[in-house]
């Protein structure tokens, strides 16, 4: 039978009743590979039901959300309009349909979407504060207004509700209220970055400089690594006079992201003031290589260049910036003048009478226009504009929830506490954004030898979704394997390699069937065990979030653990001991492990993980701390422990741990110490 399980998943026929049954199984294996973040296996699987039964909303609803977290906008929303289509009813595709929408800017079609979803839940925060927005960016702001005014009068502790209508009272120019709504979501919640940077910001356009420094500082406090805020402190700085500083910050951008045009620019102009010339001329450099249509950073050369007597390639900026603006009257004056000491009198001529038309013109059009501001927007390409400082803004819109995560970036400092995930063993991993410690597993390196594997086996705990490709391979290779397995069909390492093929694709259930199918002809097969436990471990995981039950959930979201995250000294948790029926398996499949091979420092790892969600911390802290004694360098270990401690109250050892962390490239790890501290 497993032989055409395959070949029957990929040719589900929706008009026999075995087709249901597996219409219904490549659903949930759908939504599994969906919720462990492998969109595009994801959507292969969606198709096939869509294939299957094309009157079925719900598929078309759940490949939307796929394509959504893709970032293909314009595919979620055809797939939500088929969903409802088929349901008018489902109310989580107007949510998604709407957020799709809006991120094409289609603002009209998703504040229908919206107010459809409101029909269904009315006092839904996250609908209500993407209705708030949708009407600040169709101007609307009266109608944004209710809403804020319904949201934050059902929801007075929402913070995101507060942010989002700060930004609709700067538009209206309204720096009062917009400074009291900020207040109040710092008071609320004094640990979110953006707040600060918002506050910081307005201060710095009221030219309450020191203010502004203040909450700039703050808000790099909270998360360094978020290089907008150097640009805007380097800005405050620069009023302040401090030139230095403000050239430190600039440096710290281009240290993090050396393509940080913003910074290059403002850093450019601060290196012209203090006749820094040519290695200003290099940060120019850099913006027009980065951005060839940049004709303020054309203006900037062209003017340095003439100050270092490189007339020839001051004239050449100056001939890419008029034929682009070919109104600006200042441009023709100073190539009237490159052209006068090149013995162009002719030409100098030409250029100085055109200029002084271009003035007399502009000075007529102008004479009541509004003042010039003393910084730009990125957005904002006025030439006259050209030897003003950038600032730089977050985005206006807030996450929906539906937004992308930034999943597994440490310059994300500003999350909840959080432990790092088990290892599972995979043939894909993904390179961590900061280098961390490689460890060696003899166990591992045997099962590699010895099974002949096609791929190479690895303990990883940044697992990396597979391609299209990739997941059609592991399809051909199930079928591969199935047909070997009937000719030989007590070969165990058939069992297993098959066994990992369902577990590529995110068919647990079938894999956990050929690993026990593998133990069974090999009872000492340890990479067997292993998989095995993490095969059941996130099927339960999973099975727990489809149902909605609380029992298992992320390892942070515990009490004990969740508490950290609203750190304010140094809380003594209590122990409380939850054993579960649910995870003895699981603890089983570990022992042997560790009874075939103690020093395999995964399987302790993983124990321990168990050990947090049965809220049994010191068992957890003692199977980390043996994870470390056989590997001394076992970063995922220390800031495990680390947290553990912390959550029973050890806070001094637990702060070792996590600067130990730290050091081995765990960079989150900081973000912590600094709130405990």
């Amino acid at each position: 039978m497993k032989k055409y399980l395959i070949a029957l998943i990929l040719a589900i026929s929706s008009f026999s009743s075995i087709a249901q049954v597996d219409t219904d199984r490549v659903m949930i294996i759908g939504k599994n590979a969906l919720y462990f973040e492998d969109y595009v296996l994801a959507i292969q699987y969606f198709n096939q039901v869509i294939t299957a039964k094309p009157y079925l909303a719900e598929p078309y609803y759940f490949r939307a959300v796929s394509k959504f977290m893709l970032d293909d906008f314009k595919g979620a929303e055809t797939d939500a309009t088929y969903c409802l289509e088929r349901n008018p009813y489902y109310t989580a595709a107007y949510q998604l349909r709407g957020a799709a929408r809006q991120n094409q800017e289609d603002y009209e079609g998703a504040a229908v979407d919206y107010q459809r979803s409101l029909e269904f839940f009315p006092e839904d925060r996250i609908t209500l504060v993407n209705m708030g927005i949708v009407n600040i960016e169709m101007k609307q702001y009266d109608i944004a207004e209710k809403f804020f005014e319904a949201l934050l009068r059902r929801f007075p502790d929402y913070t995101p509700g507060y942010q989002a209508r700060s930004q609709m009272y700067l538009e209206m120019n309204d720096t009062t209220r917009a400074l009291a709504d900020l207040n109040k979501a710092i008071e609320i919640d004094p640990y979110t970055s953006q707040t600060f940077s918002a506050r910081g910001l307005l201060y710095f356009h009221k030219e309450e400089y020191n203010m502004a420094l203040a909450d700039l500082d703050e808000a790099i406090r909270l998360d360094p690594y978020f290089e907008g805020n150097y640009i805007n402190r380097g800005l405050v700085k620069y009023y302040l006079n401090d030139l230095r500083g403000a050239m430190a910050d600039y440096d710290r951008v281009i240290e993090l992201d050396e393509n940080n045009l913003i910074a290059r620019f403002n850093r450019g102009l601060l290196r012209a003031q203090v006749a820094d010339n040519n290695r200003a001329i290099r940060d120019f450099d850099k913006v027009i290589e980065l951005q060839p249509d940049n004709t303020i950073a054309y203006l900037n050369r062209a003017i340095l260049n003439n100050e270092i007597g490189n007339i020839d390639g001051s004239l050449n900026d100056l001939n890419i910036v008029l034929e682009t603006h070919p109104e600006f009257f200042t441009g023709y004056y100073m190539r009237s003048q490159l052209k006068r000491e090149l013995n162009d009198l002719r030409g100098a001529e030409s250029d100085y009478n055109l200029a002084r038309r271009l003035e007399a013109n502009a000075h007529t059009a102008s004479a009541d226009g509004p003042e010039k501001k003393e910084t730009r927007d990125q957005t904002d390409l006025d030439i006259e504009k050209f030897n003003l400082l950038v600032t730089s803004r977050e985005e206006k819109s807030q996450s929906t929830q539906y937004q992308r995560q930034s999943r597994g970036r440490v310059q994300n400092l500003n999350v909840p506490v959080e432990l790092e995930p088990k290892f599972v063993i995979t043939y894909y991993e993904r390179s961590h954004d900061v280098r961390r410690p490689v460890y060696y597993s003899e166990s591992i390196e045997k099962s590699n030898n010895s099974l002949n594997l096609d791929w190479i086996l690895k303990a990883t705990n940044n697992e990396a979704p597979l391609n299209e490709v990739q997941i059609q391979t592991h399809f051909r290779s199930i079928q591969d394997y199935s047909a070997r397995i009937e000719k030989d069909p007590e070969n165990y390492s058939l069992y297993f390699a098959r066994g990992m093929d369902f577990m590529q694709i995110q068919d647990y259930e079938n894999a956990i069937k050929d690993i026990g199918k593998a133990l069974e002809l090999n009872p000492g097969l340890l990479i067997g065990y292993f998989t095995r436990a993490v095969l059941r471990t996130e099927q339960l995981e999973y099975d727990y979030q489809l149902s909605g039950s609380s029992a298992f959930t992320d390892v942070a979201g515990n009490n004990q653990i969740k508490a950290l995250n609203d750190i304010t000294g140094k809380p003594k948790l209590p122990e409380i001991s939850v054993r579960s029926v649910h995870y003895d398996e699981i603890l089983r499949d570990y022992e042997e492990i560790l009874r075939i091979d103690p020093n395999f420092i995964y399987a302790y790892y993983n124990r321990a993980e168990i050990f947090t969600i049965e809220k049994d911390y010191r068992a957890a802290i003692a199977d980390y701390t043996k994870a470390i004694e056989i590997e001394p360098q076992f970063a995922e270990a220390y800031f495990n422990r680390g947290i553990s401690r912390l959550a029973i109250g050890e806070t001094s050892n637990g702060l070792d741990d996590l600067r130990k962390a730290g050091e081995l490239g765990i960079v989150q790890s900081y973000s912590i110490i600094k709130r405990m501290q």
